[in-house]
């Protein structure tokens, strides 16, 4: 059954550029929902002409693209009836309306998915956004374990059967994507992609991401966990060390340090940086669990790499490195993320 077909447009201070692509949806049958994110009076015209093809809300005060697309979501459940499909747009005219159009009949296809339209990053890009989305399509491997690639676009498409898990997903600005693309493979729901046309305006002038304070937003939790895992490293390799000069063996001092670190970043990891509600005794008995697998396989790792010739202090660092990445990605993915406390 063909549903209703709505596109969701958060705008902070956008141009004519917003106008145009609200008329082209209008004209093509979508029901376009629009979001003044604190744009000012200052953009009470344009507001005021985008209002003759669509449905304008607006927030007093800025409060993030994430909030705005909450906000839209929020309406479009309260005013439309299952069935339907919600594609999400930027304001500034850098999604092709083609391409709005193809991940919209996408995502009405596949409902069970959430579909991006995916760039090519191919020709003239900005250096910044080249840079940017390198890195967290790099990150988002790691915690995930899923290839995406592009995992900054603002072009996504979905049922209604999603609308509810959305407006739930946590995040205010720009963390909001990334923790959308974080939480849906975690409640089994798959991500597809399709290509679409690379374009920026201007050098990409028009966003409002800021590099520093937005960069921290999306990339906060696996800061936070890498902190907490080098406050672990530190005890465990500083007892690591002492309980090897004291005895002068290597494998009794690797198992006593990694047995007290590993109860200092249980509590750091469930407490401060997944923030878990499961109770602790669960999450407990899959933390040990995979820590005895860790240590299992970094006391192995460093007998191996001793008997071959490497400094033991030296092959410590190294293997902690190697199984980073490998606990970060269970903790996240297993141990810590299914019960997790809102932001």
């Amino acid at each position: 059954m063909i549903g209703k077909k709505i596109a969701v447009i958060p705008a902070y201070k956008p141009d004519s550029k917003l106008t145009d692509v609200v008329r082209q949806l209008s004209a093509s049958g979508f029901s376009v929902v629009v979001v003044d994110d604190g744009s000012g009076s200052g953009y009470s015209d344009l507001f005021a002409e985008t209002e003759c093809y669509a449905e304008v809300l607006t927030h007093k005060l800025n409060r993030g693209k994430g909030e705005a697309l909450k906000t839209g979501f929020r309406y479009v459940k309260e005013h439309f009836e299952p069935p339907y499909t919600v594609v999400t747009a930027d304001a500034d005219g850098q999604h092709a309306f083609d391409d709005i159009v193809r991940v919209s009949a996408a995502a009405e296809k596949d409902p069970e998915a959430l579909v991006l339209g995916s760039r090519k990053f191919e020709g003239k890009v900005p250096l910044r956004s080249l840079f940017g989305n390198s890195v967290t399509r790099l990150v988002y491997r790691l915690a995930s374990g899923i290839r995406v690639s592009d995992t900054q676009t603002g072009l996504r498409g979905f049922s209604d059967r999603l609308t509810d898990i959305m407006t739930g997903i946590s995040g205010s600005r720009y963390e909001y994507e990334m923790n959308v693309l974080m939480e849906l493979p975690r409640q089994g729901i798959p991500v597809t992609e399709i290509p679409i046309e690379t374009v920026y305006i201007d050098g990409n002038r028009s966003s409002h991401f800021n590099t520093v304070k937005d960069s921290y937003r999306i990339y906060k939790e696996i800061l936070k966990f890498s902190a907490a895992s080098f406050a672990s490293f530190l005890i465990d390799y500083g007892l690591y060390c002492l309980l090897t000069f004291l005895t002068g063996f290597t494998v009794f001092p690797n198992i006593t340090a990694r047995i007290v670190s590993s109860i200092f970043n249980f509590n750091l990891n469930k407490r401060m940086v997944f923030r878990s509600k499961e109770k602790t005794s669960v999450s407990a008995v899959k933390y040990f669990l995979l820590a005895a697998a860790i240590l299992i396989c970094n006391t192995l790792l460093l007998k191996l790499l001793t008997v071959i010739g490497l400094n033991r202090f030296i092959a410590k660092i190294f293997v902690e490195c190697i199984l980073f990445a490998v606990s970060y990605i269970v903790q996240h993915r297993y141990i810590f993320g299914r019960e997790r406390a809102s932001a």
